[in-house]
């Protein structure tokens, strides 16, 4: 097993001598960079980085390495977060009807793509529940109607405070979350098909059959108070033959909505991400 490293993403309004700043600090404390990657957004006026360095012979306990990088920072005007690689996030995947994304992610955890616990699905339907029990993970039936949402946003909350959830994964979770439960919950992914806003509501794959449609794709993001509009994580698309129906765009469809997701899922619990305003640098 790899020796653990720090992860420092880092964002401050653009100015000369960055790197120089935040490579010293590692460097004057015997660290070793392994990774190091950054991104200047000259509109914005913003510099965003992500570095990572070897833990074994730093000088700094990982402890307070926060607090004394805090020091560099705060002059800068810098936002910054530090996660280390041997932390093992907790993550719980919602759903609804379709079991495709759950079921992938499920594989994938199982055979050891992602790093991080998920001790909890939850659904506002039950039938999913076998899924659930066949991987040994808890299962909270939650049915939502206009009368009960209220009130069952504060169970969710409830139950991520229990389970010590790090981050929430809608794998196809066709409900609106609001945004007093979204204050509560530091980071949520969701995935849709790229067929919105063109063909929203029911049936959006006959719709889009029907205008003949040359792609189909999938977006993942950041959950925001703005319906299927929050920092853009991953896309993906697949192309559409005049042979196809709407059974093999369906399929289609699905398959491309797992592939994303699961991009998505594992460049966040790597911290490759980071997020300023309304956009995302993916350090990949």
């Amino acid at each position: 097993m790899a020796s653990p490293t720090a992860i420092l993403l880092f964002s401050c309004p653009d100015q000369k001598g960055l790197v120089a700043k935040i490579a010293n600090f590692i460097y004057a404390n015997g660290g070793n960079i392994l990774h190091a990657d950054q991104h200047r957004d000259p509109e914005a006026g913003l510099f965003l980085s992500r570095l990572e360095w070897e833990l074994e012979g730093f000088n700094l306990p990982r402890e307070i390495i926060g607090a004394a990088f805090g020091a560099i920072a705060q002059p800068l005007g810098a936002t910054w977060q530090l996660h280390f690689s041997d932390a093992v996030p907790r993550l719980s995947i919602w759903v609804s009807h379709q079991d495709h994304c759950l079921l992938d992610l499920l594989w994938r955890h199982k055979a050891g793509e992602f790093k991080a616990e998920i001790p909890l699905i939850v659904s506002n339907h039950p039938h999913l529940k076998p899924v659930a029990d066949q991987f040994g993970i808890a299962f909270e039936h939650l049915p939502i109607t206009k009368d009960t949402k209220a009130e069952q946003e504060q169970r969710q909350i409830e139950l991520l405070k229990q389970y010590g959830i790090d981050l929430v994964v809608l794998a196809k979770y066709m409900q609106v979350l609001s945004p007093d439960f979204l204050k509560h919950s530091d980071r949520v992914i969701n995935i849709h098909h790229s067929f919105l806003p063109a063909f929203m509501g029911a049936n959006p794959y006959q719709r889009a059959f029907q205008r003949g449609v040359k792609i189909i794709g999938a977006t993942a993001h950041y959950v925001t108070s703005d319906l299927d509009e929050g920092p853009i994580i991953e896309q993906d698309v697949v192309r559409i033959s005049h042979r196809d129906d709407v059974k093999e765009l369906i399929r289609k469809g699905k398959d491309v909505e797992r592939i994303v997701l699961a991009r998505a899922v594992r460049l966040h619990l790597q911290n490759r991400t980071l997020v300023y305003g309304n956009r995302t640098v993916v350090f990949a």
